[in-house]
């Protein structure tokens, strides 16, 4: 897919093929102590609910794993929408790094057999102990909220595409590794799903960060073409200056989503079957970008606030032709 900025009377930019630039995903949830604890008899059971709850697209994706991955699948994406919505369910960044730091103790407590009562941690260790690298990449998840809670903008795509790496793609990762599935080229291609997922989703979210007073396109971005961040945050409207903004923005991530295509180049597109739900990431990430450049890319048109429709059938056709 190539994007096209429709502007009268400026030429528009084209596609980067640049290799590597990764977000935070906006969820909001109110969970009780009662909740938890209700979830700790059935893990598996909560974990589905939860991820059913806060990720409609992470949920929708799940029903094409084998079910024997299933468990393992939602567990994994409970603890990361866990980790995702910290920022937005604390009222300071000292709040937020005890959550953190309660995770930090129940990684490293699961690992040696004596998980927390927690629902999410006790599906983690019933699932996912036998992977050596788990404790790693569920680190480097917790480590890159954490620090997320005291910078929460990013200057540069450098630093907002390393933020993205170590949690969407460090996600997909485990996945991986979840599927034993080791290869260099699935692992390279899933690091640019991740990132590309991240960006769609923070653009996604922007009306709703810039209503908070934050914006999520890097300032290198936003200052190169001239937006005015307090102008945005006091209209609360899609403006020329901004709409260029978020076409660079989404160019980076539809160029992370054509090289993680081009990964697959010698099998003719086509992803490994075992592989393949792992993938579908990317195709929630493909088509909002797609409805981004058919509203010109205003984040604020109203249908952008719209649920796909379209897109059960898009994930079910991108399985079966092992695309995204």
């Amino acid at each position: 897919m190539i994007f096209t900025r429709r502007v009268p009377q400026r030429v528009a930019a084209e596609l980067s093929r640049s290799v590597a630039r990764p977000s935070r995903l906006a969820y909001s949830r109110k969970r009780t102590v009662a909740t938890a604890a209700s979830g700790s008899a059935n893990p598996r059971q909560y974990c589905e609910e939860y991820v059913q709850k806060h990720d409609y697209e992470g949920y929708l994706t799940s029903k094409f794993y084998p079910r024997h991955r299933q468990s393992g699948y939602y567990a994994l994406r409970a603890f990361y929408i866990e980790l995702a919505s910290v920022q937005e369910s604390v009222s300071n960044a000292v709040l937020g790094q005890m959550r953190m730091q309660f995770w930090r103790d129940a990684v490293k407590d699961s690992a040696n057999g004596k998980p927390p009562r927690h629902p999410v941690a006790l599906a983690l260790h019933d699932n996912i102990t036998s992977l050596k690298s788990a404790p790693y990449h569920l680190k480097r998840i917790i480590d890159a909220r954490d620090n997320e809670l005291q910078n929460p903008t990013h200057l540069t795509m450098d630093s907002l595409t390393s933020h993205a790496e170590s949690t969407a793609s460090t996600l997909l990762y485990l996945l991986l590794s979840q599927f034993s599935l080791t290869s260099h080229d699935l692992s390279h291609a899933a690091s640019h799903v991740g990132i590309a997922s991240s960006l769609a989703t923070l653009l996604r979210a922007l009306p709703f960060h810039i209503s908070k007073g934050q914006m999520v396109i890097p300032a290198e971005i936003t200052a190169k073409h001239g937006v005015s961040q307090e102008e945005v945050f006091r209209t609360r409207k899609s403006s020329p200056k901004l709409e260029d903004a978020v076409f660079e923005f989404a160019t980076i991530a539809n160029d992370h989503l054509l090289t993680a295509r081009e990964m697959f180049k010698e099998t003719g597109g086509k992803v490994p079957a075992e592989a393949m739900p792992i993938f579908l990431t990317a195709v929630p990430a493909a088509s909002y970008l797609k409805r981004l450049e058919v509203a010109n890319f205003d984040a604020f048109h109203p249908s952008l606030k719209v649920r796909d429709w379209k897109l059960p059938w898009h994930v079910w056709r991108s399985y079966y032709k092992r695309t995204f």
